[in-house]
């Protein structure tokens, strides 16, 4: 009998725990949709998604300019992630934010200047070769190649950043340099450098996830 009153306690605890987590919050925000382009109600003094969206359109641009990189005879190969891509700064970022908005927003402009390869791709694209070459599948509709894609030029760089705290006014200034290079991967050789930098100051800054 006990046990029963127990379970029955217990019961009403969980209901009631659920109740509670239906009642809104009168001191709550309602959600806003913010244009990722412009600054929102939170920001400080790092990487945000209007930097992002700024330095990536600025470096595509730059890119695509370039005359050993678009406008080449051959489309030449590109690898645009974030393996070589280093974090060096104060904020902790998915760098593949980054990486990843600049190879699709080239990969839509090139229009056939450049040719990318999905190095981040290579185990899902071998368990296919070997499955076409032992037989349990067909060779699809394009055909066979030796081996995959190499590449000619590869995505490298880092972020850094310098901060500076008033200890009176607790006011942190940081200067915040994002650089990004193509290299030559067979002669090691920088064909391309473009950076992005700016410097913000704020006396409450926000927590970076």
């Amino acid at each position: 009998m006990k046990r029963i009153a127990n379970l029955i306690v217990l019961a009403a605890a969980l209901l009631g725990g659920c109740a509670t987590s239906n009642v809104q919050n009168p001191q709550g925000i309602a959600p806003q949709v913010i244009d990722p382009a412009v600054r929102g109600p939170v920001g400080g003094i790092g990487i945000e998604s209007q930097d992002i969206i700024s330095m990536t359109d600025q470096m595509m641009r730059d890119m695509l300019a370039n005359p050993r990189l678009a406008r080449s005879a051959a489309s030449p190969r590109v690898i645009i992630d974030a393996e070589y891509f280093a974090n060096e700064g104060a904020q902790p970022i998915n760098r593949n934010v980054i990486t990843d908005r600049l190879r699709v927003s080239l990969n839509r402009a090139s229009q056939g200047r450049l040719t990318f390869v999905g190095r981040q791709y290579a185990g899902m694209v071998q368990h296919e070769r070997d499955l076409k070459r032992q037989g349990v599948t067909d060779v699809g509709t394009t055909g066979l190649v030796k081996a995959q894609a190499g590449g000619d030029f590869r995505l490298g760089g880092r972020i850094a950043s310098v901060d500076a705290r008033n200890a009176q006014s607790g006011i942190v200034q940081r200067y915040n340099q994002i650089t990004f290079e193509m290299v030559d991967l067979e002669t090691s050789e920088i064909v391309w450098s473009g950076m992005y930098e700016f410097s913000r100051a704020a006396a409450d800054n926000v927590i970076y996830r």
